[in-house]
């Protein structure tokens, strides 16, 4: 039998009631087609979520890092502005002494010696100004500032106009930079 006469007996097979379905063309297909669209599609929309999520988690971690970076550069930076604090600490009584003999070599007649006394103290004090300390100058009458001045006691003002203002300095203050390593010691007025 030819091809052609199998394909007319199979047609005579069929009756009205049956037809010859196109595997391509059946519903079934179509919404598995049309779901596998949507499946591809919210995948693809996942990947595009997770990429902006890591996009953003990667933005927020560099920030951090360079806030980290300046942090620990500022850090360094003070620590070289400070790093000879202990030592200098450690020299203010020798200034404080230098300051009490000065007073009294000034008293005796031997004014060579005043002189040589007065030239070593001035070089330890540009010495310890080239490095950054400096004095906190404080004088009587000036307005008493808890921050900055240390008050040792209070005694009953000489006048008013000293009321709640330094009377006496009893130590002096320094700052190294802009810091403060020793609080000028002071009496205020009651």
């Amino acid at each position: 039998m030819s091809k052609k006469g199998k394909v007319e007996e199979m047609n005579g097979e069929l009756n009205d009631s049956q037809t010859v379905e196109n595997p391509e063309l059946n519903d079934e297909n179509i919404t598995n087609e049309a779901t596998t669209e949507q499946e591809e599609v919210s995948v693809e929309d996942q990947l595009r979520n997770e990429l902006a999520k890591e996009k953003d988690k990667f933005l927020r971690l560099f920030a951090e890092f360079e806030n980290f970076k300046k942090r620990t550069s500022k850090e360094r930076m003070d620590l070289f502005k400070t790093a000879g604090q202990e030592v200098i600490v450690s020299l203010l009584p020798v200034l404080d002494d230098f300051d009490r003999a000065l007073k009294e070599i000034s008293k005796s007649d031997d004014k060579e010696m005043f002189k040589g006394v007065e030239l070593i103290n001035n070089k330890l004090k540009e010495t310890l100004k080239g490095k950054g300390l400096e004095r906190i100058e404080v004088g009587e009458g000036d307005v008493f500032d808890a921050e900055v001045h240390d008050a040792i006691t209070q005694i009953p003002a000489p006048n008013k106009k000293l009321k709640g203002k330094i009377i006496d300095v009893v130590e002096k203050g320094f700052k190294l930079g802009e810091r403060i390593i020793r609080h000028p010691k002071v009496v205020v007025g009651n």
